[in-house]
C-alpha cells in the first residue's frame, strides 16, 4: 500500500531530498533578473532552433520520411548541460525501440485495435521499467502510441526503423550541438 505523506513524514529519503533540491532550483531560477533570464532563454532559444533546423534538414537525403520527428526529438534532448543532454538522448532512443518493438509485435500479433493499443502502452512502460530504464517510459509508450494510432503507409516494422531512425538522428544532433557548445564555451 501506498502512503502518500511519504514525502512529508519522510524528508530524509531519496524522493523527498530530490524535491527539496528541485524547489530550491527553482527559487533559486525565480531570483534572476530579467536580463540574466533574457540572456538564459536566449541562449537556449537559438540552441533548441538550431538543434531543430539541424536535425530536419537533411532528413529526406538520409531516408528518413517523417523528418519533424527528428526536429521535435532535437529539441526535446537539447539542455543546458552536456550530461542531461547525453541522458535525455538516451532515454529518447531507448523509449522509442522499446516502444516501437512492443507496438510492432502487438499490432503483428493482434492488430491494431484499442485492446492491443493498451496493452501496447502498458507493456512498452513496463518493459523500460523492468530493464531499469524508468525514466524512458513515458518515451516508450508514446512510440508505441504512434506505431498503433497514427496512420502511416508501409508495414509496421518499416514505421518503426523510421520512428528509431528519426529519433537517433536527432538526439545525435542535439548531442552534438551540446557537445560543441560546451567545448567552445571552454576556451
Amino acid at each position: 500500500m501506498t502512503d502518500p505523506d511519504h514525502r512529508t513524514r519522510h524528508p530524509t529519503t531519496l524522493p523527498g531530498r530530490i524535491e527539496r533540491m528541485r524547489d530550491r532550483l527553482a527559487d533559486l531560477s525565480k531570483g534572476l533578473s530579467l536580463g540574466q533570464r533574457l540572456q538564459g532563454g536566449l541562449s537556449q532559444a537559438l540552441l533548441s532552433a538550431g538543434a531543430a533546423v539541424l536535425a530536419y534538414l537533411p532528413t529526406q537525403a538520409l531516408g528518413l520520411k517523417e523528418g519533424f520527428w527528428a526536429a521535435i526529438t532535437a529539441m526535446a534532448v537539447v539542455q543546458t548541460e552536456l550530461v542531461a543532454t547525453r541522458n535525455s538522448g538516451r532515454d529518447q532512443l531507448a523509449g522509442a525501440a522499446i516502444g516501437g518493438v512492443v507496438g510492432v509485435a502487438v499490432t503483428l500479433a493482434g492488430g491494431q485495435h484499442l485492446l492491443g493499443y493498451l496493452l501496447a502502452v502498458i507493456l512498452s512502460v513496463l518493459a523500460c521499467w523492468l530493464v531499469n530504464i524508468a525514466s524512458a517510459s513515458r518515451l516508450a509508450g508514446i512510440t508505441a502510441t504512434i506505431i498503433l494510432l497514427v496512420p502511416h503507409t508501409g508495414t509496421p516494422q518499416h514505421m518503426l526503423l523510421s520512428r528509431v531512425g528519426e529519433v537517433a538522428w536527432g538526439a545525435l544532433v542535439a548531442l552534438c550541438l551540446v557537445w560543441l557548445r560546451t567545448r567552445l564555451g571552454r576556451r
